[in-house]
């Protein structure tokens, strides 16, 4: 079973249950070759702390004194590591060599009867070059073969690999058939060579396409992944597990692995490393080694270089900002970047994932900044949901100090001494009406200065939308005392825009639905604002404390008076988690809703969502926020889809 515990859009913490114990990911299985030990598998778990590694079946099974040791003795004793162990089945020989000497139906039972803790279907390694019919075709024998494994797995897990080749609708199909067996993890197979070739942005069309059609309750193995310069990446598109045989690889050929890229020891000046490996030895003592005691030191550099860059994605799905990871790894090599900017063809796919907010401020790296989903979902939004004020002029500013209202206070207070005017600000992030300037990621974002060309086209594109969208008789770009000399002249409306009743009801269609602020805001408004900012805090309507507003992004608390109004206005299942009648009584008392407990809820759910907890009957349970989507809570069976912030009770 596989809990998730944090998430940063699809990249996430998890900890799957194996015999061995728990599994925490993200996390590398070191390869070992039982037949060529670079690193004892001991001084793996002992030194370095890996939990986990990955070794071959295949060879164990065909070298005879291997095969009866780890029959008599049980592979863990075997290899001497307590961890949890994952075997591969002959399939990557077979790319290598040709076809193995193995039945698919005899390699699983070795599997399981040796005590692995997570065996692997003997499928079909498929080329990058393979016609769609060779492909489909090998589709088809894994899927075979994965469904007699699964009869045959007993207590053991169960790998059952997506192929498909570069096709992206055969992988997302194989997926979806692999999503329908009792398997267990999923790793994505036949990428070896993609990555080799420096194919990373084809890697990227392979993993999503796998990822829309798996189950998402299952971990992710990307199979071959073992160079820490990937690993950003494939964490940010779901990849929860890696495998590495590339750091003694490298090592037998004196080239050192860093996040960066690879440095191969002949074309190094000078080695600035503070490993554990390398800390004590100077460039020269390296390269005066003898070639076996120099290769054990670079396979174990790599692997404190690897190790290290799987901890720092945990640290930046922990923080937030695994997406400024990935932008700057991806800036160390021509090909990765290729890779980034293969994202913006799945911005649909990753906005599903990407949270409400963040805790972290959204920095831009570079043009491909402007292609992550938090840019989609606020363009989406914006034009769809956003409701205008009805004044008679709008007035633009350029993109400036944040909040925008407060940069610009100035400004503002001028023209509405007079006149009928709503703002806009030309930000990046798309046209910003003044009165959502404290909502993320409009102040949660920082940009250079100047704009680069991709920005400020961006910024026109945007401009240009909402020039054909507003309802405005006029509209300024600001530009100081002619701007005021222009409105006295074509205004004739008194000024009639009050940005605090603005902001509730921009926030509320924009974060809510379009019409939510209609059915929040029927009713004598009264707005109470931080004594210490200023800033609005809470929202009543005839009395009722309906919102709050939270200071760190702006985005509202739905409060039991106004969720009641939301519930009578949006029809089922909209803003809604549906809990089984086990749960009800506990989730009154303000206990989170479990995923094992979850009957249906909301498709259009995303991460930190507020939603509200309703039973069979559609009555309010609770109020909370969604830490899943829809098909995650129904997907998992354990861990948290609904963090609850108040119980109601009967």
């Amino acid at each position: 079973m596989f809990e998730l515990i944090r998430r940063d859009g699809l990249g996430r913490i998890g900890r799957l249950d194996t015999p061995h114990g728990p599994l925490e990911t993200p996390a590398l299985l070191p390869v070992v070759n039982p037949r060529l030990v670079t690193v004892p598998p001991r001084e793996l778990y002992d030194a370095f702390g890996f939990r986990a590694l990955i070794t071959n079946s295949y060879i164990i099974r065909n070298d005879p004194k291997l095969n009866a040791r780890a029959r008599e003795e049980g592979l863990h004793a075997m290899l001497d590591f307590p961890g949890v162990i994952m075997t591969d089945s002959g399939t990557f020989q077979s790319h290598m060599y040709g076809e193995v000497e193995v039945r698919n139906e005899d390699i699983v039972n070795f599997q399981r009867d040796i005590g692995t803790d997570i065996g692997t279907v003997l499928d079909i390694f498929t080329e990058p070059d393979w016609s769609r019919e060779k492909t489909a075709h090998a589709v088809d024998v894994t899927m075979d073969r994965t469904a007699e494994a699964a009869s045959l797995k007993g207590k053991m897990l169960l790998a059952g690999v997506v192929q498909g080749s570069v096709f992206e609708d055969l992988r997302e199909d194989c997926a979806r058939r692999l999503a329908l067996l009792d398997v267990d993890v999923h790793p994505i197979g036949g990428v070896v060579p993609l990555m080799e070739q420096y194919r990373f942005a084809d890697l990227v069309d392979v993993i999503v396409a796998s990822k829309k059609g798996l189950d998402p309750s299952r971990p992710v193995h990307l199979f071959g992944a073992g160079h820490p310069m990937v690993f950003a990446l494939a964490a940010l598109l779901g990849c929860d597990m890696f495998d590495s045989a590339s750091y003694a690889k490298f090592a037998r050929d004196d080239r050192f692995m860093f996040p960066e890229g690879t440095a191969s020891l002949q074309d190094m000046k000078d080695i600035h490393c503070h490993c554990p490996a390398c800390q004590s030895h100077s460039y020269k003592e390296i390269c005066d080694m003898g070639p076996a005691d120099r290769a054990a030191l670079i396979a174990r550099h790599n692997l404190w270089a690897s190790l290290e860059e799987v901890q720092r994605v945990r640290r930046a799905i922990l923080e937030g900002d695994l997406w400024e990871m990935v932008e700057r790894r991806c800036r160390a090599h021509p090909s990765l970047l290729s890779a980034l900017r293969r994202l913006s063809r799945h911005q649909d796919f990753l906005e599903r994932f990407e949270p409400l907010s963040r805790d972290n401020s959204m920095l831009y790296t570079g043009p491909e900044t402007l292609s992550r989903p938090a840019f989609l979902r606020y363009e989406r939004r914006f034009f769809e949901r956003y409701q205008y004020p009805g004044t008679e002029v709008m007035v633009a500013f350029e993109d400036g100090g944040k909040p925008y209202g407060r940069h610009y206070q100035q400004q503002i207070a001028e023209v509405l001494n007079e006149f009928d005017a709503h703002f806009f600000v030309a930000s990046p992030i798309g046209p910003v009406p003044i009165e959502l300037d404290e909502m993320y990621p409009v102040a949660q974002s920082l940009f250079p200065e100047p704009p680069d060309r991709e920005t400020k086209e961006r910024i026109r594109e945007q401009m240009e939308h909402l020039s054909h969208e507003h309802p405005y008789s006029l509209g300024v770009a600001w530009d100081g005392q002619a701007t005021v000399d222009t409105l006295a002249m074509m205004c004739q409306k008194e000024p009639s825009f009050n940005v605090d009743i603005a902001r509730v009801r921009a926030v509320s269609d924009y974060q809510f639905g379009k019409g939510a602020a209609d059915l929040l805001l029927d009713g004598k408004i009264e707005i109470k604002r931080s004594e210490t900012t200023g800033k609005i805090r809470n929202v009543l309507v005839d009395g009722e404390h309906i919102l709050s507003m939270r200071a760190n992004d702006g985005f509202f608390t739905l409060r039991p008076p106004g969720a009641a109004r939301l519930r009578r206005g949006f029809a089922s299942p909209r803003m809604r988690v549906e809990v089984k009648d086990d749960a009800v009584p506990f989730n009154r008392e303000g206990k989170n809703v479990f995923c094992a407990f979850v009957n249906s809820c909301d498709p259009d759910l995303r991460p930190m969502d507020e939603v509200m907890v309703v039973d069979r009957n559609d009555d309010l349970v609770a109020l909370g926020r969604a830490m899943m989507t829809r098909d995650e809570m129904l997907s998992f069976r354990t861990g948290i889809a609904v963090k609850v912030r108040e119980g109601i009770k009967k």
